[in-house]
């Protein structure tokens, strides 16, 4: 039975997971028993979606609760404003003893810089890494690799490296010497290293935790160690969705110069192996199976399980080749913007809890306040979960996402928003002032068509349907609007 008065919390993310790369969201070629065995212990929310395509943009909604145009973090190589709030800066200030494994990535880490550690995190432990191939002098994982096999550090990194060894990203390969060192040596292994070292700290009576796990994985490039490659058949993989429809999509020359800005050579490696690119992640996933379920042993082990809240979820999704695009960038699809989310809270969370409510990633923060007994967090925009799963609530029936020319290079500016009501899922192409294309869009029926196959925008049938999906968007953009600045008089 449960004994702190306050839950630990243990949130498990990773980045770059799409929804349907578990079994326990029907992929059947998936290899993920411990977290299959998570929802099957608690809820599992067929249809979260993210707040942006892009990392930092949704790691900061996370982190502040907000909507990325009101966090100001509004693509990668911006730094969120210092009079942005953490949760977990409030966490700390409750009592909590926080901790962060991994990345964070709320400002620019590009050519191997360090980020930049904010006054009011809230963190004790910040064992801070952006990533397996991220060459900065203070990546925590490297210093770790460099002691436990300093010939295989030196090897994969040496001191001048350049070209592929040096990567600090995506690579045009599918994988990259550091993705498929021995698992014992892998940075999914680290963080669960330092996961179960965290647990397992000595704390007060009655002094509950909190910790992000950042696991790198499955973004690309694709590699895994060969000992879970081999717990995948590539050949029994169905192929890519949607594939042969990328020429109805708006604009297709914008599509691909979006894409090509977030990823170079993507679409590339989608189109010269698909399989093996599927196969490989699945792969990657199968591994972060396997360090979870390390990390959820040593906490069974501490006795503290009863006590503690996990969540697992990731930062955003894949295209993994789906309408022939590979990362994410401004493509809206389900892939890229629908992720994972399970919680487990013995007592609190019934088992085998399935809901299939439209929530978001700021509902997350929500939902850890609320466990956390915070009923102050200045701007935080989320719904929390609970009264869902209590059946107490409903949610809002509707989630939004954003991108905004994120990408690494400067292709013509590109710009999505996408808008899901029910079964209908509006995406829009920006087009003048915001950008220098023509402004068009995409409309789907995921209640006939959950592939996305039949661009419904620009058919005369749906008129009335599209016109009204765009009326909501306006509204949902007027019901989202920073309005926390009290109003202190009548004029």
């Amino acid at each position: 039975m449960p004994t702190l008065h306050k839950p630990n919390i243990l949130l498990l993310c990773t980045s770059q997971q799409r929804f349907d790369s578990l079994g326990c969201y029907g992929n059947t070629q998936a290899v993920t028993p411990c977290l299959d065995g998570l929802a099957e212990s608690g809820a599992k929310f067929a249809a979260c979606y993210v707040q942006s395509t892009e990392s930092s943009p949704s790691r900061a909604a996370l982190f502040t609760g907000k909507y990325p145009r009101n966090h100001g973090l509004w693509a990668n190589g911006v730094a969120l404003p210092a009079y942005q709030d953490m949760f977990t800066r409030a966490l700390a200030d409750a009592g909590y003893d926080c901790g962060l494994i991994g990345r964070q990535h709320l400002s620019s880490c590009d050519d191997a810089a360090t980020e930049a550690r904010r006054d009011n995190d809230g963190y004790r432990v910040f064992d801070w890494s952006h990533g397996p191939r991220h060459r900065s002098r203070q990546n925590a994982y490297h210093e770790w690799l460099r002691q436990k096999a300093p010939e295989v550090y030196a090897q994969i990194f040496p001191w001048n490296a350049r070209g592929r060894n040096a990567d600090a990203g995506p690579s045009e390969t599918l994988n990259h010497p550091i993705d498929t060192v021995a698992p014992e040596l892998h940075y999914s292994h680290w963080v669960a290293e330092r996961a179960i070292a965290f647990i397992g700290t000595e704390r007060a009576e009655n002094e509950p935790f909190f910790l992000i796990a950042n696991f790198s994985d499955p973004q690309g490039p694709f590699g895994a160690p060969d000992t879970y490659r081999a717990q995948i058949d590539a050949d029994a993989l169905a192929p890519p969705k949607g594939t042969g429809t990328a020429e109805k999509r708006p604009g297709n020359a914008r599509a691909n110069a979006g894409q090509d800005a977030h990823a170079p050579d993507a679409g590339t490696i989608a189109a010269d192996d698909p399989r093996e690119m599927q196969a490989q992640y699945l792969a990657m996933v199968a591994q972060i199976d396997a360090e979870v379920a390390r990390i959820l042993a040593a906490l069974d082990a501490s006795g503290q399980a009863e006590d503690t809240l996990v969540i697992f979820t990731s930062d955003h999704g894949e295209m993994l080749g789906d309408h022939n695009a590979r990362q994410n960038g401004p493509m809206m699809n389900e892939g890229a913007t629908r992720v994972p989310l399970i919680l487990r809270w013995p007592g609190r969370v019934p088992p085998r809890t399935d809901l299939p409510d439209l929530v978001q990633t700021i509902d997350i923060t929500a939902t850890v306040l609320e466990a956390a007994g915070i009923t102050r967090f200045a701007g935080q925009q989320g719904q929390s979960l609970l009264p869902l799963i209590d059946g107490t609530a409903t949610g809002r029936g509707w989630a939004f996402c954003e991108y905004r020319t994120a990408g690494p290079r400067a292709a013509p500016p590109v710009s999505t928003t996408m808008l899901r009501r029910g079964d209908v899922k509006l995406i829009v192409w920006h087009g003048r002032p915001a950008t220098t294309w023509d402004a068009d869009g995409e409309l789907y029926d995921l209640a006939n068509d959950p592939d996305e196959t039949r661009n419904l925008f620009h058919s005369a049938e749906c008129d009335d349907l599209r016109e009204a999906m765009m009326d909501s968007l306006i509204d949902v953009l007027c019901s989202i609007e920073d309005q926390t600045r009290p109003r202190v008089a009548k004029w």
